[in-house]
């Protein structure tokens, strides 16, 4: 304005000064909304303040950690996969991504993104730690299911038995394992022990397809028509 006064640009300068007011109001807000823990208020308020300044990080990361809290990691992670395209060398976003993908059971994104991490930083403790868990975890259910394949059922329930050990803490794998153990041992005729382990998958999955068509099958091996 002072090297080019005029009323058209004085406006202009004043409407964005006093956005610029209003934005930074809203994010004092917001993070006393994340300090009181109100994640829903910090997210309606980092909301409005990313509708303008989109491509801000750091606030993206905030927004992602709120998402986090409330439970909607799918949200989480599309902010997150922006922060670390806007900012230089964001391990902490890769590792974050990586977390919440192997969380949710998808081993194989996780370790996709622990990659990235580590292209960026070979020596991250916390990327290499995730690396070696993932990557054996991987490298688990990628024999099991050639052994499946191959129609080595016994293999297969083996190293599925193995997941199980080698994850404990997030009730998912263990799921999916017993699934799988469930069709294995439907496809090798021992119905009992099929019924039993499909029965149990689907006592936390009621909806689990799979392990309804192998239950049946299963069924169908001691005539049990009916069931």
């Amino acid at each position: 304005l002072k090297s080019n006064p005029n009323n058209n640009e004085e406006k202009e300068a004043q409407t964005q000064l006093a956005k610029s007011d209003e934005l930074q109001r809203l994010h004092s807000q917001a993070l006393s909304a994340y300090q009181q823990e109100d994640y829903e208020a910090a997210i309606s308020l980092l909301d409005e303040i990313l509708a303008v300044c989109v491509w801000d990080a750091e606030l993206r990361e905030l927004r992602a950690e709120c998402y986090i809290k409330e439970g909607e990691p799918s949200k989480a992670i599309s902010d997150l996969k922006a922060a670390a395209k806007l900012k230089n060398d964001n391990t902490e976003a890769f590792y974050k991504i990586s977390r919440i993908y192997y969380q949710l059971g998808d081993h194989e994104l996780s370790l996709s993104e622990v990659r990235e991490c580590l292209k960026l930083d070979q020596d991250h403790k916390q990327c290499f730690s995730l690396y070696k868990q993932v990557k054996k975890l991987n490298k688990q259910i990628e024999s099991a299911e050639e052994f499946i394949r191959e129609g080595r059922y016994e293999d297969a329930i083996s190293k599925y038995e193995s997941v199980m050990k080698t994850e404990p803490e997030v009730p998912i794998y263990a799921t999916r394992a017993k699934e799988r153990i469930c069709h294995c041992l439907s496809k090798n005729q021992q119905a009992t022990e099929a019924i039993k382990l499909c029965t149990e998958v689907l006592q936390l999955e009621p909806t689990n397809v799979n392990a309804l068509k192998d239950r049946a099958e299963a069924y169908l091996l001691e005539d049990l028509y009916e069931e």
